[in-house]
């Protein structure tokens, strides 16, 4: 039975195009289906035989040209080729008794071929962290606020503006995901040679900081125009707009549907947007989250590092552990002593039980029984009656009423609004009128204190030496913090119901993004 007979027989009907996958020699089918691909881009339509085998590399080339024949017969079958007779070299009668045929792709093939190569590209994509794509992101905003600041925006400059972002967007999260999937990989050291990860650990940990640095300045900005945008109220319109243009191209029995459908689509697209660098309703953004992850993954990289130093100083594995265990246990002096040993190294101690109620325990706490009493000197275990007939304990009866959880949405909705409160009374708070030192801000209760200790963070994350002034957004881009390093020497006290808190002091000033007049 050939490959192809074997193969017809046991495919789903519709998937014969990718049966060539299944059976032997699927890397020689790999490298042919290549063939036909890499020829159909320059614009050869069809391949003989000959041809077929001279194209294939030198380490997947057969020796005898048959064994090339065969394949093609077999992609023949499976409907990835179509073999027509070669009738441009026949001289003589004798040629059109003999076997000669010229193949060329067909669609289900060329179509196998594009989902294989898609396949093959996602399971090695390592994924990358795009700074690029923020700041194009960034310039794209900017393009919708001011094609929205015009009495009638242009629908197709809309409409290219929205498709440039999107694509943007889509890059960054889907790169963002893979390297970050990559990474773990490469924290758990899968697929990942030890010298290979400690040859690149510095360029990683360097990447990743300044990603984290680009995040923290772009991410902030970004969601500020985003803000801009939806208080103007102007995205709906300029989302409708390019769905309009879309719906234009829309075949006359999808003409009623399109302009909706293609609506629905960019107000997902948006959503998705918004909710990537803005947190809200107690959800963090995808970006908050991002940084998180890529800050936390820097001391586990470093973790690794540590292990593999401390693997490398002196080795210690399970064989080791074993054969350390078994010296000890040929060192004990008697027996009961090898027995504390094995259970204090395997924990494996005699069961007193095998289902326990409050009875039980209060019996067991008034007379206590030791682990090592045998069963048979030991108080005899009460069983139910009904666990011995059914070997189940369950308690029959009615099914309990449906709960009803309005009261409970209700507290959470209080505590979300009250939440809500405390946060912008702290942004209010914290807001200075104009510059001023760090140690002029006074004391602040915990909640103003929480939020002073992100902005500060997120100021000093982007500090870096021979700075002496620096800026940055908080995640949600409702606040900016700038920071201006002072020459005197002096120190900063704020003061809490936790504490105080020390530093040095600076000139600070913080702005509230989203009260009226605040600067981006």
């Amino acid at each position: 039975m050939t490959d192809s007979t074997a193969a017809q027989q046991s495919r789903p009907d519709g998937y014969g195009p990718f049966a060539h996958l299944t059976v032997q020699n699927t890397d020689l089918y790999r490298q042919v289906m290549r063939t036909f691909v890499i020829a159909k881009e320059r614009f050869a339509v069809h391949l003989r035989p000959e041809d077929v085998h001279a194209a294939l590399p030198a380490e997947a080339r057969p020796a005898e040209p048959d064994a090339v024949v065969k394949a093609l017969d077999s992609l023949v079958g499976w409907g990835n080729l179509r073999a027509d007779p070669d009738t441009a070299r026949v001289t003589a009668v004798e040629d059109f008794y003999r076997k000669r045929y010229i193949y060329q792709l067909t669609r289900a093939g060329e179509a196998a071929e594009e989902a294989l190569g898609v396949y093959d590209e996602a399971l090695g994509r390592r994924g990358a962290l795009q700074a690029v794509a923020l700041h194009d992101i960034v310039t794209q905003l900017r393009a919708l606020l001011v094609l929205a600041a015009e009495e009638r925006p242009d629908q197709a400059k809309v409409h290219l503006t929205l498709d440039a972002l999107a694509g943007r967007f889509t890059a960054l999260a889907d790169n963002a995901r893979a390297f970050m999937g990559s990474l773990q990989r490469t924290i758990d050291l899968h697929d990942v040679e030890e010298e290979v990860f400690l040859a690149y650990k510095d360029r990683l940990i360097q990447y990743l900081e300044r990603f984290i640095q680009d995040l923290i300045t772009l991410g902030g900005r970004i969601a500020r125009l985003i803000l801009e945008l939806e208080a103007a109220g102007s995205i709906e319109s300029l989302l409708r707009a390019a769905a309009g243009r879309e719906a234009a191209d829309a075949s006359p029995e999808e003409a009623e549907h399109a302009e909706r459908q293609a609506y629905e689509r960019w107000a997902g697209r948006w959503t998705g947007l918004v909710a990537w660098f803005i947190s809200r309703e107690g959800r963090e953004s995808q970006a908050r989250l991002l940084r998180g992850r890529a800050l936390g993954a820097i001391p586990q990289l470093l973790a690794v590092v540590r292990a593999l130093n401390e693997r490398r100083a002196g080795r210690s594995d399970r064989s080791a552990d074993f054969r350390t265990l078994a010296r000890w246990f040929a060192e004990a002096p008697d027996d009961d002593a090898r027995h504390r040993l094995w259970r204090t190294a395997f924990g494996l101690y005699p069961a007193r039980h095998l289902t326990v109620d409050a009875e039980s325990l209060a019996a067991r706490v008034a007379v206590p029984v030791a682990a090592a009493t045998p069963w048979a000197e030991a108080e005899p275990l009460r069983i139910s009656p009904q666990l011995r007939r059914t070997g189940s304990y369950e308690r029959r009866g009615k099914p309990r009423k449906v709960e009803d959880r309005e009261e409970a949405r209700r507290r959470l909705a209080e505590v979300a609004a009250k939440q809500a409160a405390e946060t912008a009374a702290a942004r209010a708070r914290l807001v200075t009128d104009g510059v001023t030192r760090l140690s002029g801000l006074g004391e602040l209760d915990p909640v103003s204190f929480g939020l002073f200790l992100n902005l500060l963070g997120d100021a000093l994350s982007t500090w870096r030496p021979g700075m002496r002034h620096t800026s940055a957004t908080s995640n949600d881009g409702s606040m900016e913090i700038r920071l201006s390093a002072l020459a005197d020497g002096s120190t900063a006290e704020i003061r809490t119901p936790g504490g105080v808190f020390r530093g040095p002091d600076h000139l600070i000033e913080i702005v509230d993004l989203t009260a009226e007049g605040g600067r981006p």
